[in-house]
């Protein structure tokens, strides 16, 4: 039963992060107003709580429950898998904190950098692999 309640976890953690991702991306804008920014920091922190119940759940489907984890571990689709969900999470460092620094900001404009909306975009891409690379890993590709 454990396991159910694992793999429930992680697909649960996986929509609320793909569903905070897209309405990060849909509320950022060239220009925000501080309430906006506000929205948004509330938005990313959700993000991140997400990620990180995705990685434990993650860490725990491959190291305690359900396949052996020699099934992971030897598979180079699970390690572009992984590797995909690192660059996702270290690229958005940079959108964080531009949030934090501007969530209590007085100005009534905040102007967000492209970089900021170029990252969000990059982590959406990565979001639609992902799913692939799932698909290709549960019909045994990677395996030896």
């Amino acid at each position: 039963m454990i396991e159910v309640f694992v793999r429930y976890a992680h697909f649960i953690g996986i929509i609320v992060l793909a569903s905070m991702l897209v309405g990060e991306h849909m509320l950022l804008k060239a220009k925000i107003s501080n309430q906006d920014a506000k929205r948004l920091a509330v938005i990313d922190a959700i993000y991140g709580i997400s990620a990180i119940v995705v990685l434990l759940a993650g860490l725990t489907l491959w190291l305690w429950v359900g396949k052996p984890s020699s099934f992971y571990n030897s598979n180079p689709i699970f390690h572009a898998k992984l590797t995909l969900f690192v660059l996702m999470g270290l690229l958005s460092i940079y959108p964080t904190r531009f949030l934090l620094k501007h969530r209590n900001s007085p100005d009534t404009v905040i102007e967000v950098p492209k970089k900021v909306i170029n990252i969000i975009r990059a982590e959406l891409l990565i979001l639609v692999i992902m799913p692939l690379l799932a698909v290709l890993m549960a019909h045994g590709y990677g395996n030896h």
